[in-house]
């Protein structure tokens, strides 16, 4: 394949091949990677623009007018529709309602597509859609539009469902990996595996003596007390696909710095790190749909850690007890690194997939 000459952005205008891989695998779809893999081979050449090139969480588009919105989108097919915490319904508000809050915005609307399959009981989508009217209540959005789909017996999973949401930003910070600093400090929002491991119990029927609940929340409160008090935040990261060691990574390589972390500080409940410990996980990759990074000077890190702690709808959740992790280095650029509880180092990379598959 010849290319046609580099386009602004400096990718070729007709996207190349993958190598070595002709087919798409579930690994595409874990968030290591594969995943980036596939969007730096297929979705960015076909699509490249100064907002997609941002690689956030979600766009950040200034109006003609004056002033900035956020826009994102997000598509959903955990497996199973409900587990313990949780359904397809609540992590669909939750996770586009978090997206925009990672931006800094403040999340105003949301559209909803469904995917059913022939077959799939009224009740079950009932059920789905009152969760999530409930998760946008709770969020303070509203679902404004949407569509449906049907397809053949056979050829879907029950149910998909895809959302997309638009947030104003009202503060006047840039709040992406581009603003990350070297010396600043690295806060974590609360325990990691909650999700990841509830979805796993229910789909392999494990049981634990203690019951294991995904951390599904909204994230607008913490984010919003940390703006609200003039923090400067530089970058903000919720924990989904692949955990907190992808979303360091992806930090680290975007804003071409190195980020170091204290593993005795990264907070894992005993619950979660026995049956991660069981299954030949790593609570690391784990993923969450309740939990964020917040990177931002040093000197302000213990102020966001009880700002956080401070914000009752969501630090009475179990778990959210917010803590500083580690810092921001000047380099290997790209680079994470985890000192253990022995004082070792180990380079921190993304897997290939993911552990667990359809978590979201």
């Amino acid at each position: 394949m010849t290319s046609t000459g580099p386009t602004p952005s400096g990718f070729t205008t007709c996207p190349v091949p993958l190598p070595h891989r002709t087919e798409i695998t579930v690994g595409h779809g874990g968030g290591g990677k594969l995943t980036q893999e596939l969007i730096d081979r297929v979705f960015r050449p076909a699509f490249a623009n100064t907002a997609l090139e941002a690689q956030h969480d979600g766009a950040l588009l200034r109006l003609p007018g004056g002033g900035r919105l956020a826009f994102t989108t997000d598509a959903h097919v955990v497996s199973p529709l409900f587990f313990p915490g949780g359904d397809i319904g609540k992590i669909a508000v939750n996770g586009t309602v978090n997206d925009l809050a990672m931006c800094g915005a403040v999340p105003q609307w949301l559209s909803a597509g469904f995917i059913l399959e022939e077959g799939f009981p009224i009740a079950t989508l009932q059920q789905v859609v009152a969760s999530m009217q409930a998760a946008a209540e709770a969020a303070g959005v509203a679902i404004v539009t949407g569509d449906t789909k049907v397809v053949e017996r056979g050829k879907g999973d029950g149910l998909y469902v895809t959302t997309a949401g638009v947030g104003v930003i009202e503060t006047p910070l840039v709040i992406a990996p581009s603003s990350v600093r070297a010396g600043d400090a690295i806060v974590l929002s609360g325990d990691l595996g909650r999700h990841g491991m509830a979805i796993m119990a229910t789909r392999a029927n494990l049981s634990f003596e203690s019951d294991i609940e995904s951390d599904c929340a909204p994230l607008v409160a913490p984010v919003h007390a940390l703006l609200a008090a003039g923090l400067e935040i530089h970058c903000l990261r919720d924990l989904t696909r692949g955990g907190l060691a992808s979303s360091l990574v992806e930090i680290a390589e975007s804003a071409r710095l190195a980020l170091a972390i204290d593993a005795a500080k990264v907070p894992v409940s005993e619950t979660v790190a026995g049956a991660c410990e069981i299954l030949g996980l790593d609570p690391l990759y784990v993923a969450n749909e309740g939990r964020f990074v917040c990177i931002l000077p040093a000197e302000q890190a213990q102020q966001a850690v009880d700002l956080i702690n401070r914000t009752e709808s969501y630090a009475s959740r179990p778990g959210a007890r917010a803590v500083i992790i580690g810092h921001v280095k000047a380099g290997p650029a790209g680079q994470v690194t985890q000192r253990s509880v022995i004082g070792a180092e180990r380079i921190v990379d993304r897997l290939s997939g993911e552990q667990l598959p359809r978590i979201c």
